[in-house]
């Protein structure tokens, strides 16, 4: 071989041997590797450190991977790495249409929202369609969909942060074959109604939610909510219930979830369990004790709770049922009627002798012109204008054309530190998922809305030491998924979906309070959807990777795409 041949040789040897270098350095192994970070895994067991890798969408390992390289890497030494959090109690139904971004949640660490307390956004028919568009606030928005999984597909396909699941709402599938009616269920419309839950469970439902303290759900009896859940139960589902009574009557109301529970073989959950107003406070440790003695027997009774001694909801809740059958029209119209509004009246003065209108704070009005009274008590407006409490509720709801929303001062701070030591407690929101800008901040909604997962990891974990931080994870991750039946989440396991979240134990803290609610929660670095980094440092990155995660009795032939449009 010639001497120029050889020099070409080797300059062909060089480059091949530099091209290989190249290509080396360009290679990755994944596409992210959070570094170092303190692991919870969502077991509850201790937690340990390692490097946490992320490929498509997956956990694709965790260990020491200081050998392999990722596309992004993440320095979480000293930071603790956990599953993203599940709020097994969500109102972002209609906020995640307006912003997919789903910040107040996102800020906190939650990564899944579970909607379908009582109410659910499907299935409707024409007529309930027609009234949810002209009942519209500050939020409007088109409804192309029916059925509930076409709706939360409708969120997957329009874009969300964060992912989505539902239980079928008891009351909504009460108003669309029965109406507002405080009457039973004929056979037919009982059947037509179990089929909605089939229908439901087959596209991905987690179960069947109840309200059972408000109108028209309350009309529903006890056989009524058995039937439904029979079909539930057929695909694994589960029955959770904000139950017929917090207050007086919370034994039977306990009774009543425990009955269904038991006839029907169904898992049951307690929605955001409490024991409301001063004269039932002491009533919560016998509802443990009933709970823990069903679950010896045999039964799968779980809960949830917001951490807050305040609840939230609407000046519906102390008027009295009969007055709202009909829909909120009829209630107006009955308020107005000389015959009646005297025994109305009467009914919702009993009802502040247990919860006193200097303990009701207004927060919510439909009515822009009525705005201006957000932040007061009712008792404090019911003054101002030289008028009796009772009749000041009744003029609000005339006024504003909505129940108007409340948060009402009714449980003891000792009585959710007892809840929140629980190891059978999830925990939620109860409240959209929201950001400090218009038009959320037309309203003054309760703290929960962005703080509930702070105030846990920072004021119940950290500083008064009532669970360890490994437990609370699994009551935010493992738990809940477990319950639900979800499969591939709410741990940190090889091969399931990537929702990871990266905090500071140290630091993590809720500023939202009931004066100032608008305030995002710090503390959490890096969230991380379906392997998609949403969070980085603190700060929302735009991406809207949420999925509608479906229940265990989902079908592929009842798949839902975005064609049903």
């Amino acid at each position: 071989m010639n001497t120029s041949l050889l020099k070409l040789f080797a300059l062909r040897i060089v480059f091949l041997m530099a091209a290989l270098l190249m290509a080396s350095c360009g290679r990755y192994d994944y596409d992210t590797i959070i570094r170092q970070g303190l692991i919870y895994d969502g077991s509850g067991n201790q937690p340990y450190v390692a490097d946490l890798a992320i490929k498509s969408g997956r956990i694709a390992a965790i260990g020491d991977l200081s050998a392999q390289r990722g596309r992004v890497e993440i320095d979480a030494a000293g930071l603790a790495v956990s599953p993203g959090f599940i709020n097994m109690l969500s109102w972002a139904t209609v906020s995640l249409i307006h912003d997919g971004r789903s910040l107040s949640d996102i800020r906190q660490g939650v990564t899944l929202e579970v909607f379908g307390e009582g109410s659910s956004m499907g299935p409707i028919n024409e007529k309930m369609k027609k009234r949810r568009l002209e009942r519209q606030t500050d939020i409007k928005y088109d409804i192309p969909w029916t059925t509930l999984g076409e709706y939360l597909q409708h969120l997957e396909d329009k874009g969300i942060s964060t992912n989505v699941a539902s239980f079928i709402g008891a009351t909504t599938v009460r108003i669309h074959e029965v109406g507002y009616g405080d009457r039973p269920a004929t056979p037919e419309e009982l059947e037509r109604m179990q089929s909605l839950v089939r229908q439901a469970m087959e596209e991905g439902a987690l179960g069947v939610g109840s309200s059972l303290i408000y109108a028209p759900a309350n009309y529903a009896p006890t056989a009524e909510l058995i039937a439904l859940c029979e079909v539930a139960a057929e695909y694994d589902g589960m029955y959770i219930s904000h139950m017929r009574s917090e207050g007086a009557k919370i034994f039977e109301a306990l009774d009543e979830l425990l009955t269904i529970a038991r006839e029907t073989g169904i898992r049951a959950e307690i929605y955001h369990l409490k024991s409301s107003r001063p004269a039932n406070w002491h009533k919560l440790d016998e509802v443990i004790e009933r709970v823990e003695a069903a679950q010896s027997q045999g039964l799968h009774i779980t809960a949830d709770m917001y951490n807050y001694a305040a609840s939230s909801t609407g000046l519906n809740a102390i008027a009295p049922l009969w007055a709202q059958e009909g829909g909120h029209g009829a209630w107006v119209r009955r308020m107005q009627d000389p015959a009646l509004r005297p025994r109305i009246r009467d009914e919702i003065a009993k009802e502040l002798e247990a919860q006193p209108a200097e303990g009701i704070l207004l927060v919510g009005f439909r009515n822009p012109e009525m705005r201006h009274l957000t932040g007061k008590t009712l008792a404090e407006v019911a003054a101002m204008r030289n008028a009796d409490p009772a009749e000041t509720a009744m003029n609000l709801v005339i006024e504003d054309d909505s129940r108007v929303q409340c948060v009402y001062f009714s449980m003891t701070e000792e009585n959710i530190r007892k809840k929140v030591a629980l190891p059978w407690v999830a925990f939620c929101s109860d409240a959209g998922s929201i950001a400090p800008e218009p038009p959320f901040t037309n309203s003054q909604p309760h703290p929960r809305a962005y703080g509930s997962f702070a105030r846990l990891l920072g004021k119940y974990v950290r500083e008064e030491q009532l669970l360890t931080l490994e437990d609370a994870i699994r009551r935010l991750t493992s738990f809940p998924a477990s319950n639900l039946k979800i499969k591939d989440r709410g741990n940190l396991k090889e091969d399931y979906f990537a929702d990871v979240v990266v905090f500071d134990p140290a630091t993590i803290t809720d500023h939202a309070t009931f004066e100032e609610p608008h305030q995002l929660a710090t503390g959490v670095e890096h969230v991380f959807v379906n392997g998609i980094h949403v969070l980085k440092q603190g700060e929302h990155t735009g991406a809207l990777p949420g999925r509608f995660v479906k229940g265990p009795g989902w079908k592929e032939s009842s798949q839902v795409t975005s064609s049903y449009r």
